[in-house]
């Protein structure tokens, strides 16, 4: 008897009520929102931008001796040496400013150190004195202090000289006399020596 109705009130229904047209196709997934996200555009993380290229900004090559810095006290902390393609670099860093300095060509890798007198050869033919002034490394410096790398083109050694009395210095034994390109960098302060590979 109940089914009997229940079929009933249905036949009515469909015979009385709103006709609804079919509606559109739907694809598969589209009410389900991993899938539309899936389907839909990817929003992608910012391009990084690149760094500045090396060299954008560097002096010329120049077969003179340079000088250059700020007045003031500053500890070195560091040295390190690099190879590219067609220079050799000696970099002395600083705690917050490069000092006074000078670089200087002299035509043999011998050098004094400090108030001794007594003087040291580096490897190479010929020598370039980088002298700071108003600077000490003498509680501060970490690193080598005698670089040696003979398979270089150029900068075949680079020792520290002198800490004596506010005066630092550092002798690069190179193998034949070049130009340099010699500059400072901030954050952190770095005097650069550039030793220029000679053409082939």
């Amino acid at each position: 008897m109940r089914i009997a109705l229940a079929l009933a009130l249905l036949s009515i229904t469909a015979a009385c009520g709103p006709q609804f047209a079919p509606s559109a196709a739907v694809s598969p997934g589209a009410n389900d929102p991993s899938a539309a996200s899936a389907s839909g555009p990817r929003i992608s993380q910012p391009p990084v931008t690149p760094p500045t290229p090396p060299g954008t900004d560097l002096p010329a090559f120049a077969c003179a001796d340079a000088s250059g810095g700020k007045t003031g006290v500053a500890n070195a902390i560091t040295a390190r040496v690099g190879e590219q393609l067609t220079y050799d670099r000696f970099v002395l860093q600083f705690d917050s400013i490069v000092p006074t300095y000078s670089v200087k060509r002299q035509p043999k890798p011998v050098f004094p150190q400090g108030a001794s007198g007594q003087t040291v050869s580096l490897a190479g033919t010929a020598g370039i004195l980088v002298s700071v002034h108003s600077a000490t490394g003498a509680t501060t410096f970490t690193g080598d202090r005698d670089i040696l790398h003979t398979e270089y083109k150029v900068l075949k050694e680079a020792r520290q000289t002198q800490d004596f009395e506010g005066y630092v210095s550092w002798g690069l034994g190179i193998s034949q006399p070049v130009c340099m390109r010699v500059f400072t960098l901030d954050n952190p302060a770095r005097l650069i020596v550039d030793l220029q590979v000679p053409a082939s």
